[in-house]
């Protein structure tokens, strides 16, 4: 008896939950919904970005305009006044120097090499691709890349876990000259 009881109690609290999330029918589906009216708006105003420039910005700078086509046009003489940067996906660089680390386990230094440049073109100066692309720079031989790398490494983390190793490489690279 008190397992249909408590059976029955259970049919009763599962047909609320369902009645409970079934969608009102009052609603008329001719007209769209308040959050489909916003969809190309932030719900936040907080986390809209201004980017219109100063009020006085043309009076101030007059000439700012020419200045950057200038540079565009200096820089890359195809460009139509794109301004582009590098896309910063540290989680992708990370991956990329676990992948150079496999090819240096496996002495492949020249394809080390590009997953560890690939990794800096995501992370800027991340220290360990920058001493692994030091490494197998000269590993192939290019021994000014590779003095340049170290130094960089250096500048990044003068007392890193790999800075002793950089130091004595760049002697040893400057040794040979």
């Amino acid at each position: 008896m008190r397992r249909l009881l408590l059976l029955a109690c259970l049919l009763i609290l599962n047909g609320a939950v369902c009645w409970a999330q079934q969608p009102s029918s009052d609603k008329t589906s001719d007209q769209p919904s308040e959050r489909s009216q916003e969809a190309g708006e932030s719900s936040s105003h907080d986390t809209r970005i201004d980017i219109s420039p100063p009020k006085n910005d043309a009076k101030e700078h007059p000439d700012s305009k020419s200045v950057i086509a200038d540079l565009d046009v200096a820089d890359n003489p195809d460009a139509s006044g794109v301004q582009e940067f590098h896309p910063w996906n540290p989680m992708k660089a990370l991956k990329d120097v676990e992948v150079g680390d496999y090819y240096f386990k496996r002495k492949n230094y020249r394809a080390a090499l590009d997953r560890y440049k690939e990794a800096l073109y995501y992370k800027d100066n991340d220290a360990i691709a920058t001493f692994r692309l030091a490494q197998c720079q000269e590993k192939v031989g290019n021994k000014e890349e590779a003095r340049k790398s170290y130094e960089q490494y250096l500048k990044i983390l003068p007392e890193g876990p790999f800075a002793k190793d950089a130091r004595s490489s760049l002697e040893r690279l400057t040794a040979r000259k």
